[in-house]
């Protein structure tokens, strides 16, 4: 005897692959599925609709089936309100809670649907009745975040997933940005789709955030990502220790990891100059006060604080010093990041894995993303953490930055 439910799919579903995918997830879990209604989008801002029979051999086959099939954006047919059970106790959600996924995310409740804010995958949802005008809200919590008594969302029941889709007609300043990795793309075209990107997203009213590795110092580029920051083409800025130090050891020294990066030369003692460099700041108090001293004259740290840019540097265990900028707490600078994160509209992960990673956790899909680094397999594991609007490049960050930055400021 077999189980079956009905489910629906709709938007671009066509185009985007969804529905294709939809069926070889059925048919690899072992179910089988009928095509019930099938409305066809004619035009390319058309919407195209399908109801599927979906079956399998027991209620546990089917319900593995629907929870992937979840996570693609199928929704059943005949929607309930979404079931709330109250946490335990705090950071212990309930057995069955419904981990996000970072695509927009509705829950029913009493009979409407709610937008979930602050989408990020791995989380949970928790409800408030909101008494009043504001009427009921649904947000995320990161599990170290719950508090006994929240009200948290279990199961699948009343929950409807939107994966953002790609629909034929894709121009605009955001078109291109759904063609994933290529090396064979010329360099010049892409950067100055990018350069248009985030003009874009700064014309919208956006935020753009960078996120940076100290490769980025190394290879020459501070000085143009610091003309990025002055001019307000990057708001926000998330990195490490180690960026900051060596941003820093290059205005004090003229050498970052101890190495001249115009004569590529190697000073006497010029190994000791990134530690020289952090007893300076913690002699200071922070990277604003060196600014506001003297000790610190230029450089991404400099504009950042100048100008009012919010950075986040999250400590790691292999730094030196740190910093007393940098927080060393993990969950702290997880919480940094993750407000970060929501703030921003646009993001250019530039030669950094472990941070860009760290971000990507934190961002919904729709969220447009720029991803460069000089290894291949950093670029495909960043994009392919879910944004719909994301383009990677591989090559050298100390190449695409100043080519950046000459087409957004010398027009």
């Amino acid at each position: 005897m077999t189980v079956s439910r009905e489910v629906e799919l709709e938007g671009h579903i066509i185009d985007s692959g969804m529905m294709q995918s939809c069926f070889g997830i059925i048919m690899d879990m072992g179910g089988s599925f009928s095509v019930e209604e099938f409305d066809i989008g004619r035009h390319k801002d058309e919407e195209s609709y399908a109801r599927l029979l979906v079956e399998a051999d027991d209620t546990d086959q089917l319900q593995s089936i629907i929870h992937e099939l979840h996570q693609h954006g199928v929704n059943p047919s005949d929607p309930k309100d979404a079931t709330l059970v109250p946490a335990p106790d705090d950071q212990v959600v309930p057995h069955g809670f419904y981990s996000t996924t970072n695509h927009p995310t509705y829950i029913r409740y009493e009979g409407e649907w709610i937008e979930v804010e602050d989408m990020e995958m791995d989380c949970a949802v928790v409800v408030e009745d909101g008494e009043g005008a504001d009427g009921p809200r649904a947000y995320t919590k990161v599990l170290n975040a719950i508090e006994a008594g929240d009200m948290v969302v279990t199961d699948e029941t009343g929950i409807k997933v939107q994966p953002p889709e790609r629909p034929r007609d894709s121009g605009g300043a955001f078109g291109f940005m759904q063609g994933g990795v290529s090396s064979e793309r010329p360099s010049e075209s892409t950067i100055r789709k990018i350069a248009n990107a985030i003009r874009e997203t700064k014309k919208e009213g956006g935020k753009v955030l960078a996120v940076c590795g100290p490769a980025l110092i190394h290879s020459g580029a501070r000085e143009d990502l610091a003309r990025l920051v002055r001019e307000g083409y990057v708001d926000m800025l998330s990195a490490g220790n180690g960026f900051a130090v060596h941003d820093i050891e290059r205005d004090i020294y003229g050498t970052s990891l101890g190495m001249d990066t115009e004569s590529l030369d190697h000073p006497r003692h010029g190994h000791k100059h990134h530690i020289y460099t952090i007893s300076e700041v913690i002699r200071e108090g922070g990277i604003a006060e060196a600014v506001e001293s003297g000790t610190i004259e230029s450089g991404v740290m400099y504009e950042c604080v100048d100008n009012d840019r919010p950075f986040v540097l999250a400590g790691s265990i292999r730094d030196d010093g740190p910093l007393p900028d940098t927080i060393t707490d993990a969950v702290e600078a997880q919480n940094a990041i993750r407000e970060q994160a929501h703030e921003a509209d646009m993001v250019l992960m530039l030669s950094t894995l472990l941070h860009s990673v760290a971000v990507g956790n934190c961002l919904p899909s729709t969220t447009r993303v720029v991803c460069v680094d000089i290894n291949p397999a950093t670029v495909t594991q960043l994009l392919d953490r879910g944004s719909a609007q994301a383009v990677g490049m591989v090559t050298d960050i100390g190449t695409f930055v100043p080519i950046l930055a000459e087409q957004l400021l010398e027009e």
